[in-house]
């Protein structure tokens, strides 16, 4: 029997880990992966105990974006990426949730990470909005989040051109995030994550609705923008060849 997509547990009194651990797909966003994170989030939002989550993958791997089958879903009309509703996961957690990217973050995998309240990056994995390269507008929230994480310059540089950052580069160019070596992401996290559990979890759920208001105020609109593009973007003939292509290599 295969090991499950999703390793969620309370490791310690008050923190949840939530650990993506598809190894086959490499964390990909599978039907299995969503409806597993979905299930996790789902069983946060019950637990009266939890005061934080931690969110990270497994090896080299945080989360590697849109399968080639989920692609070509959206790209024939069966599916759109609201569908899924992991733009607004983390977001939507009660409890702060601390995104642990110790591992690469491809497109909608690098989005869903953003959402967190707290962004740990790995120096030597690749981060990218990658949704061009196949010739479609950015989704997931992209288009909102990665300039409002990231600050609008290179924000809009990484939506435009594609183009894969290690995470050593984006700490020199001034990222607002701790960007540490790989194998010490997750100690950092359980670290912040310690600190949260400390304080009363109605305060932290009172100041999460605070702070986050204004993201959960706009991004609706956002989205909405996201999905009118990919109507005119996602359905031609060209973005089915460059998808075919990109997954063949």
């Amino acid at each position: 029997m295969s090991d499950p997509v999703i390793d969620a547990r309370e490791i310690e009194p008050g923190i949840v880990q939530v650990t993506m651990q598809d190894r086959v797909r490499k964390n990909a966003l599978s039907r299995e992966l969503v409806t597993a994170l979905h299930q996790a989030f789902a069983a946060i939002g019950e637990n009266e105990r939890c005061k934080t989550v931690i969110l990270t993958g497994y090896d080299s791997y945080f989360c590697t974006g849109g399968t080639k089958d989920g692609l070509l879903s959206i790209q024939g009309g069966d599916l759109q990426f609201t569908d899924l509703k992991l733009h607004s996961l983390a977001l939507d957690c009660r409890v702060p949730v601390i995104a642990a990217m110790q591992g690469h973050g491809i497109g909608a995998g690098f989005a869903m990470g953003l959402f967190a309240d707290v962004v740990l990056l790995s120096r030597e994995s690749v981060y990218t909005c990658n949704y061009m390269n196949f010739g479609f507008t950015p989704g997931m929230g992209a288009t909102y989040i990665v300039p409002k994480k990231l600050g609008l310059s290179l924000g809009e540089e990484m939506l435009f051109t594609a183009g894969r950052y290690m995470g050593a580069e984006l700490e020199r160019r001034g990222v607002p995030f701790r960007v540490v070596p790989r194998n010490e992401a997750l100690t950092l996290a359980l670290e912040v994550a310690r600190s949260l559990a400390e304080k009363p979890r109605l305060s932290l759920i009172l100041l999460k609705d605070n702070l986050v208001a204004s993201l959960r105020a706009e991004l609706p609109a956002a989205i909405a923008r996201e999905v009118q593009m990919h109507e005119a973007t996602f359905h031609s003939p060209e973005v089915k060849e460059r998808i075919d292509a990109l997954f063949g290599r």
